[in-house]
């Protein structure tokens, strides 16, 4: 069963004059299939029979590969240097999995330690000699940062604290050395599964650290009267603005702004959704990306089945799509994005229309919340 799709005509007439077509940040160099030279996406997925998997998926949706999970995942870090991605237990799971694309090498599966669980999210070093990955310390209720010493067989050699709570996605600024974090602002623990054990007094943060010195250099908290948003995922665009989406956790007939902006050392910008589809996200973003030339940032949400974008710089709204259960999405070439949703849809994403590709080839096979495209930049 596939998901729906119509593109409204806004979103047409938007797109294809907004801002979509500026000058690329760069030629990404895509890390290919050693067999047949394509280029691949990554996501986590649910089988048929109940099992989990990361699928490996081409550009026209053909499945090329299937890394078995032992349970739900979440998002999947790759790192271009050895070609290795890092499949994350959905939170507040403990496994993580590390396979090779190339399929050179056993897959490995480690586990956060005693008191941790994982929050879905990890990012490689640039010369892929560390992960980090987002954690929750379960008697302090903090947010941490777990380091992995990848030439160690990803032995957990440390860890830092994010500056908050419930720590979901986290992504490199610009200079390569910074990371920003989204503190979701919910604590939860392995014990009582996805239960938020705080939501009465939540606080997201959006936090910038230096993971070298392992300090939080920047904190940014919304005004109190959001303290019911939940700071989620994030995105950087070619300004070197860090986009975020939210997860609203208050009265379901409240219509918060849901997204916004933010650099370090400055005050974090609220964003609001035009009125006349300002509803149909039901208060959750799903996942947030940059498109392939920075230019624009969009938002899904799978509750809504609607995904939408915002103009890098000027913030401009560039219009909607819709396709039911929309989550995950990567960048393509300069202003494209690759679109998934929870029936095993691909829908591309560009700056004159979204056209539906075919069905990933199995019927039974719903791809999860995030989708990674596996590329490398030159050096």
């Amino acid at each position: 069963m596939t998901g729906s799709f119509a593109p409204s005509r806004r979103a047409f007439l938007s797109l294809a004059g907004g801002g979509w077509l500026a000058a690329t940040l760069g030629t990404p160099v895509v890390y290919a299939s050693e067999t047949t030279g394509e280029t691949l996406f990554a996501s986590c997925a649910k089988l048929k029979d109940d099992s989990f998997a990361v699928a490996l998926v081409a550009l026209d949706g053909t499945v090329r590969a299937l890394h078995p999970l032992p349970d739900r995942g979440h998002d999947v870090a790759f790192d271009p240097v050895a070609g290795l991605c890092v499949a994350f237990a959905r939170r507040p799971g403990t496994f993580a999995v590390i396979f090779d694309v190339a399929g050179q090498r056993e897959p490995q599966v480690i586990t956060s330690p005693k008191g941790r669980h994982f929050y879905g999210h990890g990012v490689f070093t640039a010369d892929g000699s560390r992960l980090y990955a987002t954690e929750n310390d379960y008697d302090r209720g903090v947010g941490v940062i777990g380091i992995y010493d990848v030439r160690q067989g990803f032995k957990r050699i440390g860890e830092f604290d994010t500056g908050g709570v419930g720590s979901h996605e986290l992504i490199w600024m610009a200079d390569g050395r910074t990371l920003a974090i989204a503190n979701g602002g919910l604590d939860t623990t392995a014990d009582f599964g996805r239960t938020n054990l705080n939501v009465a007094d939540m606080k997201a943060s959006l936090t910038f650290v230096d993971p070298d010195a392992q300090k939080v250099i920047d904190t940014q908290v919304l005004d109190r009267q959001w303290n019911a948003l939940s700071i989620r995922h994030l995105a950087l665009d070619r300004t070197g603005a860090v986009w975020f989406g939210c997860q609203y956790e208050g009265d379901p007939s409240d219509l918060p702004p849901l997204l916004g902006r933010t650099q370090p050392g400055r005050t974090a910008e609220l964003i609001d959704i035009p009125e006349d589809i300002m509803a149909l996200p039901k208060n959750y973003i799903g996942s947030v990306a940059a498109s392939g030339d920075g230019g624009a940032v969009v938002f899904s949400s799978p509750k809504g089945g609607i995904a939408f974008a915002f103009e890098a710089g000027s913030a401009r709204f560039l219009g909607d799509v819709r396709l039911d259960d929309v989550c995950g999405m990567a960048p393509l070439e300069a202003g494209q994005l690759l679109l998934s949703n929870g029936a095993g849809t691909l829908a591309r994403m560009t700056a004159g229309a979204t056209t539906r590709l075919n069905p990933c080839g199995r019927d039974d096979l719903a791809f999860d919340n995030h989708l990674a495209r596996l590329e490398r930049f030159p050096t």
